[in-house]
């Protein structure tokens, strides 16, 4: 006796064309409209939320842009931490930090209060910007100057963590960022600090 091979000219055998229960219906319309409504919330949490800045990505050479921070970091030094410049800008200036294994380069001084446009780019391979303790994230990505303008609102000595695996040194790769006040004091209000990033125009 022979077994009968299916074709695709056979119906499957099932149910499956039977119209779907009632309950189903339901919970595939509650889960259609949760859908929209977090498709809708994406934008408003962009625009509104305040934890996600736009800034404005442009592509780069990766050692023309670490050259440009080194010259960058030669003009504005006034010291340094284990071989890596501090630096200290002045208000309304752009501002230039890169990533690489394992480092971030330099350390920027900036005043409390006062408006930067932050510059951040990485040498290597992918790395992720992470100011600790705030809840301040960004992709730091070779051949790419990703502009954002910052203005820190408290003062404070901050860490800047990779939060992107890049190597066997990643545990080791943290920077600094410090914030001091009018008086140039670093006063220990991290736990209230925030950063307000917008778009680089």
């Amino acid at each position: 006796m022979l077994t009968k091979v299916h074709t695709g000219l056979d119906p499957v055998p099932g149910v499956w064309w039977k119209p779907a229960h009632k309950s189903e219906k339901i919970w595939v319309g509650i889960a259609f409209v949760w859908c929209m409504i977090l498709f809708a919330m994406m934008p408003l949490w962009h625009w509104k939320g305040g934890q996600n800045p736009s800034g404005i990505r442009r592509k780069v050479d990766p050692q023309a842009f670490y050259a440009r921070t080194v010259a960058f970091a030669a003009q504005h030094q006034i010291g340094d931490d284990r071989g890596v410049p501090i630096v200290a800008p002045p208000p309304g200036s752009d501002i230039y930090l890169t990533a690489m294994a394992y480092q971030w380069y330099p350390i920027l001084q900036l005043e409390k209060d006062k408006e930067y446009t932050l510059h951040l780019s990485a040498l290597d391979v992918n790395h992720g910007f992470s100011l600790y303790p705030l809840n301040v994230n960004f992709q730091v990505i070779p051949g790419y100057d990703y502009g954002l303008r910052v203005t820190p609102t408290a003062s404070g000595d901050f860490r800047i963590i990779c939060n992107e695996f890049c190597g066997i040194g990643h545990h080791t790769m943290v920077g600094r960022m410090i914030v001091v006040d009018e008086q140039g004091a670093v006063v220990a209000d991290n736990e209230s600090a925030s950063v307000h990033g917008e778009d680089r125009k």
